[in-house]
Formats: structure tokens, sequence, C-alpha cells
């Protein structure tokens, strides 16, 4: 199973667990039998400890067994229980995995496949489709015959640095090797004019001799000659536009080439790409909320999503300009934000079709509108229920984008499932390099909602959106994250990607094989806060005064009101400050309690936070609402008035920068105290302002600062731990000032060299040139897979977003007079090897149909004609009729 690697230990599980049983055999016969005595069910790590605690009570014999049989059953992440058997999902590091089964009779030990493991699970919900021999598979994996094995955890999320050394090795591979490289610089252009080379050097060879020529030439120029000055001599010689802005330029590239042609290696190829004239139109998707400039966030469904595409369409505008000058051409790029037009707009822009984008000159939020036979959709829709508008929605952008852009973008980009989902199918109808950026992958977020998605399904369509996500990272060239661990997540806990690598939904389908958090199309590339808006404390000339007065009363003042409650006292203490939302993974709550009950912190700094409101009746989210309780308990119960401020949230970003520089005026700190946090922009933000940060050692924060030097970790399962490292930060600045100093400025020197918008534009760039040429050497294999995605696309997802009423309290109409067409469209040479995909997919939906006529005729009507008629031939010699 490509998805789901198996162990790499001269030692797997299976060799060495009939040991650690047999040491103590006793025991571990009496855990067993205390496991399958339940009957069937799904346990948990912490249920599979629990129970061995209950079953050994005595401390010591338990620490005799754990010696033994530890070590598997900490890095067990959940069991299957179907008695007499217990299947052991087993991660003893990210990304690598092992499935056993243990028979409670005999405690008899074996291997078993991703795919039998599922099956257990599926037994324990539904026996009868378990046991189905045509229930539907999914194995992406197979279809990635060409893509290299990575092994090593350090491969991960590294996927540029693995293309590049992949690419280098093809290219030298001998006579004729760089040919595929020199096709791809005959083929670049923009709006029909031949860029980099032309005809005249269409080989290896002659490309060679053209650029020693050319070097020589150049060497006699003055290093600031304008490239227009000698371009004539250039086409001479078979060189078009794109090498250089001036003479240097131009030789740097040149020889850049030469170098790569003479003896490929990455980091040359990686530097070469990047000074490629490929990228000039850029399409991004972000389709569900309100997307706006202003006035938006807070708004159902929108929030850093579209702070975060802003900002990246800022820096993606910036670096692109940079580049095109640098290549010496006279282009405007173009950037589209496509997202929904919403007709009911709350007095937002989001009913205005075309919108220039703040601090650009070339970008623009295009809107579509969402639209049924009925016309358009007036009102906002939740992101759970748009999935039937999807498919008409891409076509109706597409139109829209090929107009204004007066040609097909270079790159495309989606956001979040949907987005995803969009971009994915436009980049297969055009051809387009696609990169993707989940955000967040909604099946992390609730636990067992694969295997328990049919009680979910009427809430949350997840049916539709792990099929869109499974859909569109495969699609995906290349897939963006801001951290390791949303890739491969820690040691002790699966990533979001790596949580799609095998899953079932029962009466679905089963996926043996979903995605390879070891695939070189993982990059991570963080991004930034505007530093136009963050910027550090000590920078007194930008700071925005006219936001002082209102900051000072909304943390200083003792007035109570619908702003703010609770009041300090001392206010020369340092603030230690939090913003974030209240629930119970943000864990304000517990930050508060941490400081309730560690007097010397309390005594050192004051305690400022910001989040929801005051009236807990106010709220619509049950969590929010008992968050907010529990804050007024906590403020009581710690007698913390005089010492505490609460402050509702806060949505100016600007005011809010100001926040941070009036906490760091105070020479105080950040804290972010997430039981788990995937990425962490509070942290970057407050690191960019220059505030010492404490933030969870759970998630993105940790990857973030380096502990001790730019900040510091916390644990927030250890919350006294966790003050304590606080209070002592306090006091070694009270006994020398210039630890808080040091600690600021290492923060700073952190982020300007690691989380800039501008290094996430560069990095981002040079993926999607070498990833173009990437996908061009690897076109067969693509185009196999994409044949796969669009059978899963057009049986699978198209049927399930039918059964998403149209309109929210709506039944969706039974008749529909005209079949929408399926999207998109492909067309490549038929083969076996599509055929017999097909053919396996048509074998597990047929029981679905009343006849094999209605198969053949309304599931495979995607199909040229010459493909249908292979595929028509086979199933008629087989007599499924």
């Amino acid at each position: 199973m490509a998805s789901v690697p198996a162990l790499k230990r001269s030692e797997s599980v299976v060799d060495t667990m009939p040991e650690a049983l047999r040491q103590s055999r006793y025991h571990m016969k009496r855990c067993f039998a205390k496991y399958v005595e339940k009957g069937k069910r799904l346990m948990k790590a912490n249920n599979l400890m629990d129970e061995m605690e209950k079953v050994i009570d005595d401390h010591t014999e338990r620490k005799q067994v754990l010696e033994g049989f530890g070590y598997i059953l900490c890095t067990t992440k959940e069991a299957a229980v179907v008695p007499p058997y217990v299947a052991l999902a087993i991660r003893p590091n990210p990304g690598f995995w092992e499935f056993v089964k243990v028979n409670a009779n005999d405690l008899s030990v074996d291997s078993i496949t991703a795919k039998e493991y599922l099956k257990f699970k599926e037994t324990i919900v539904d026996e009868k489709w378990a046991n189905d021999e045509n229930a539907l598979e999914i194995d992406f994996g197979a279809m990635d015959f060409s893509i290299p094995h990575l092994t090593l955890p350090s491969s991960i999320g590294n996927g540029i640095g693995c293309v590049s050394k992949f690419l280098a090795s093809k290219l030298n591979g001998g006579s004729g090797s760089a040919q595929p490289l020199v096709d791809y610089l005959l083929s670049l252009n923009h709006q029909g004019e031949k860029l980099m080379i032309n005809e005249t050097i269409n080989t290896a060879s002659k490309l060679q001799s053209a650029l020693i020529r050319a070097d020589a030439d150049l060497s006699l120029l003055r290093k600031d000659t304008p490239c227009q000055s000698f371009e004539l001599r250039l086409k001479e010689w078979g060189f078009e536009k794109g090498w250089g802005d001036t003479a240097e330029r131009v030789q740097e590239t040149m020889r850049s080439l030469s170098e790569v042609l003479q003896a490929p290696d990455p980091l040359n190829l990686e530097k070469f790409f990047g000074r490629l004239p490929t990228v000039f139109n850029v399409v991004l998707f972000s389709v569900h909320g309100y997307f706006g400039q202003s006035d938006v966030l807070g708004l159902p469904d929108t929030g850093g999503q579209v702070v975060y595409v802003l900002d990246q369409v800022v820096a993606l505008e910036e670096e692109l300009l940079l580049r095109i000058k640098q290549q010496g051409l006279n282009v405007k790029p173009q950037i589209l934000v496509v997202t929904r037009l919403i007709p009911d707009a709350k007095g937002t822009k989001c009913n205005q079709e075309l919108e220039p984008i703040n601090n650009t000159k070339h970008s623009h939020i295009l809107r579509v509108p969402f639209r049924t036979e009925n016309g358009v959709l007036p009102q906002w829709i939740s992101r759970f229920d748009i999935y039937p508008y999807l498919e008409r929605y891409a076509q109706d952008a597409f139109n829209k984008i090929m107009e204004l852009m007066e040609g097909k973008p270079n790159l495309i980009l989606g956001n979040y499932t949907d987005g995803n989902l969009v971009a994915s199918l436009m980049a297969s109808k055009l051809g387009t390099t696609l990169g993707t950026i989940a955000h967040a992958l909604e099946k992390t977020k609730y636990e067992d909602s694969d295997i328990k998605w049919k009680e979910l399904d009427p809430k949350y369509h997840f049916s539709c959106q792990f099929t869109a996500d499974l859909i569109a990272m495969n699609t995906a060239d290349f897939v963006i994250t801001s951290t390791y661990q949303e890739i491969a997540g820690s040691k002790d806990r699966p990533g979001q990607y790596e949580s799609h690598a095998a899953f079932t939904m029962p009466g679905l389908y089963r996926v043996v094989s979903g995605t390879n958090v070891f695939d070189p199309k993982f990059n991570i590339a963080s991004p930034g806060a505007d530093q136009s808006v963050y910027f550090p404390h000590t920078e007194k000339q930008k700071r925005l005064a006219q936001f002082r007065p209102a900051i000072e009363e909304l943390l200083f003042s003792k007035a109570e009101n619908d702003e703010h409650i609770g009041y300090l006292e001392d206010k020369k203490k340092p603030i230690i400050f939090s913003m974030a939302r209240l629930d119970v993974v943000k864990n304000i709550a517990g930050l508060t309690k941490w400081y309730g009950k560690n007097k010397s912190l309390r005594n050192l700094v004051n305690l400022v936070v910001v989040g929801a409101f005051f009236d807990p009746s106010k709220s619509k989210d049950r969590e929010e609402a008992a968050e907010i309780k529990k804050m007024h308990m906590l403020i009581e119960k710690y007698q913390l008035r005089g010492q505490i401020r609460w402050i509702v949230a806060q949505t100016d970003r600007n005011r809010n920068s100001e926040l941070y520089r009036t906490i760091a005026d105070t020479r105080g700190a950040f804290v972010q105290p997430a039981l788990y946090e995937a990425f962490g922009l509070t942290v970057i933000e407050a690191m960019n302002c220059g505030l010492p940060t404490f933030a969870t050692n759970q998630g993105g924060p940790a990857e973030i600062i380096v502990d001790g030097v730019s900040g510091f970790h916390i644990d927030p399962n250890r919350g006294d731990e966790s003050s304590n490292k606080i209070a002592d930060f306090f006091q070694k600045c009270k006994d020398n000032p210039e630890y808080w100093n040091r600690i600021s400025a290492q923060g700073l020197q952190r982020i300007h060299e690691c989380y800039t918008w501008k290094i996430y534009a560069n990095k981002v760039l040079n993926i999607g040139c070498i990833y173009s040429f990437w996908r061009q050497m690897n076109i067969d294999q693509k185009q196999a897979k994409q044949r796969y995605i669009q059978t899963f696309y057009n049986l699978q997802f198209r049927s399930l977003a039918k059964n998403v009423a149209v309109r929210i309290g709506e039944t969706p109409k039974q008749k529909i007079t005209e079949k929408p067409k399926p999207y998109p469209p492909l067309r490549h040479e038929c083969n076996l090897f599509s055929i017999a995909n097909y053919f396996i997919i048509f074998l597990q939906l047929l029981k679905h149909e009343k006849s094999y006529s209605n198969a053949i005729s309304s599931k495979f009507e995607f199909l040229d004609c010459h493909l249908y008629c292979e595929v028509h031939h086979i199933f008629s010699s087989t007599r499924l009729t």
C-alpha cells in the first residue's frame, strides 16, 4: 500500500509482540479478555491503557508489564475489537503504520494489511457491508507508479528539494536525457509570444553551443547593459526574451542553464527554474463565506482564511512584478481571487462582481454567484451545504476567468475543500499546474467522523467533503502546508493529511490508499503576518497613534461595560496577553486557571485576555457559552478582579497590532495556551511586534518557536509547569531587564528568517515553476491517474452532491430535464490500463443500477467514443446483463 508505509525496522511489531506478551502472559490474557468482554467496539489508546490499569491494579506488576508491552501500547492509536480478535493500528513514527491482530484466547499475533484492519472497523458498525466482496474500494496509491518512493521523515514536506533531486538525476541520464528540458523551454510563451528559446536551438547540443557563444559576447558588455540593446543579437542565435533585464542577469541565467545541461545538480536546477518566465497569471479559489476586504470578519464561515488569501495575493503580486522586471519582460501579471457573489451581502461588498485588491496594482476579487435552475442563490449558505452548486460554479467561473484574463492562467491555487475542488476541476480542464491549501481538513476535527459518517452526514455532509478532499489532494501537482505537523503530525498525533492515508466510511467506500505523506507533492511554506501592520513596538515613527486613547481605555480604565470587564490595579506590572476564540481547544479558560493558581505569577504580572463576549445566553455555540461561564467562575473563584482584564473579541487588525505593541511597551508577553494549534498566526503576529511569546507545544507553534531561544514552549496539559515557566521568565526579566530584550530580538530574528510573506511568495512561485516541468515529465502517469479521479468524481461525488438539498430546507427535485455535462471532459488515448480502471469500478457500481444498459449509458457518458466502444465491448462479452 503506497499511502501507508510499513514499519521500517529490523524487527516489526509482529516479530516483537509475541515475546512482549509472553513475558507477562498471565496479565496479558486477563487484559485482552477485558478488551473483548464488551463485544465489538472501537477503542482509543487511552481506553486500552485505562482498562489495562483496571485489570492490573498493582503498580509494581503494571510497571513490569509495561516494560515489555508498554512501547507497543504507547504507539497504538486505536484498536478494533471483534471477539476473539483485537486488531491494533500501531504508529511508531510519523507516516509509518503497522497493523496486527491478537487472538484474546491464545494471544497469537498475526500481521494484517491496512485493508484487513479497516474491515475489522467496518464489522463493528456494518458487518454485512464489511463482508461484501463488491464494496467500493479506493486505491489512489496504485496510480502513483512513477512517483519515487521516499521513506526518510526529513523528506516529508520538502517536496521541492526531493523533486529537484529526481529531475537532476533524470537529466543526468546520458544521451538525450536533457531533451525534455529543451522541449519544455521551447514551449514557454506569453500570449503566443515565444520566450527563452526558439526552434533554431531545438536540441541539447545546439543549446549548449549557443550558450557558450552568447556567454563570450555577454562578457564584453557592461554588467548593467539593458537587455533591449543586445536582444536582437541573441535572437539570431535562437534566444528569445526572458533571460534577464541586464547583461549580468542574462549571463547568470545562461550560465545556470549551462551547468544544468553539463552536470545537473538540485540547487542549480532549483535556481534556474526560479528564474524562468513561467508564471504571469494566477487564479486563487476561496469560495465559501463572505470574502471581502472589510466588514466581513466574524460573519459566518469567515475568518483567518480571508486574511491569509488577501495577504498571500499582495505578496505574490509583489514577487511576480520583481521577477518579471528581472526577466526583462514588459508584462503585467494578473491575479484573480475567485469567490462567491452573494446578493444578500449584509452590508459588505460581497455583491460586487469585481473589486480591486488593496495594496496591489493588478489583482482583483472576482465574485461569481451560485446558480440553480431557478436562478441566482441570493443568501449565504454554510460551507457544509454548498456541494450541489460547485460543478456549475466551476463552469461559470471558468467562463469569467477566460474572459477577464484573455487566456488561461499559468497557476491555479485552491483554498479549503470547496476552493480546492473547484480548482481541481478547472486545472484538469485546462491542463494547468495546480496547488492546493487545505487550511483545515474537517476529518481530523471530529473524532471517528469517517466510521460515523452516517450519523454526521445530515448536518455536515462529510461524505461529500471527504470525497472532495480526496479528489483535490490527488489531483494537485503540489500541496502547500504551513507546518510539518499538518502533514504528518507529531510522534503522538497523526497529521491531518496522514489521517487520509487509509480510512473507511462503511456503506459508502473504503479507502485503502488515499494519500501518502511521503509524496513529494507536499511542501511546507509557512505564511507570515502583514509586516506593514504587524511591526516591532520599537519602531516609534510607525506606531498608530490614533488608536492610543482607545487602547488605554481598553486596557487600563476601571470601567466595566459591554466591551471589557475586570480591571488592573497595578498598571506598572507587565501584562501577559492572549487573544483567541473562547472554546475548549483554544484553552483561554485554562490559562486563566493557571494564572489564578500561581501566586508568584500573579505578583509579577497582570493578565489580559481577548475573546468572545460576556453573556453566555447570547452565544449560539454551546461550547463557547460553557467557556464564558467558566471564565466568570474562575474570576470569582480566584478573586482576579484587579489583576485581570477580559476584553470582547476584536476584529480590527490595525488596532490589534497596536494592542500587541502596547503590551510589549509594558515588557509583557504573549501566551498561546491551546490544547492543539494547527499553525498559530497569532504567535507570528505577536513575535512580529517584538513580544516575547509562550506557545503550546502541541502543533504548529512548536515549529515556529525555538524553545528558550526565540520564545518558549509550554505544555497545555501541564498547567502548573507552564505557569511556573512563565513566572520564571518574568523573574529573570526583573533581575536582568536585558533578558526581555534578548528574547524579543531573537523572536524577531526567527520571524525574519523563516516566517514572512516574502519568503512564502518566493517559495510558492519556485514550487509552481519547477512542478510545471515535473508535471510534464510525468504526463503519462498524470493522465492515467486523472482518469481514475474522473471516474471517482463522476460516479461518486456527483451522486453524493445531488443528495444535499439545493437550498436550505428545500428538497432536491427528482426530475432533471437536462443532464449536466460530466466535468471535466478530458480526452486521452485509449489504453488497457484505463479500461481496467473503469471495468473494476463498473463492477462495484453495477449492482446500484437497474440494468446493464442504464449503468453503461449513464455512468460512463464522459468517455470518448473510442474508449466507450472498447469498454462496451468488454462489458458485453462478459454477459454482465
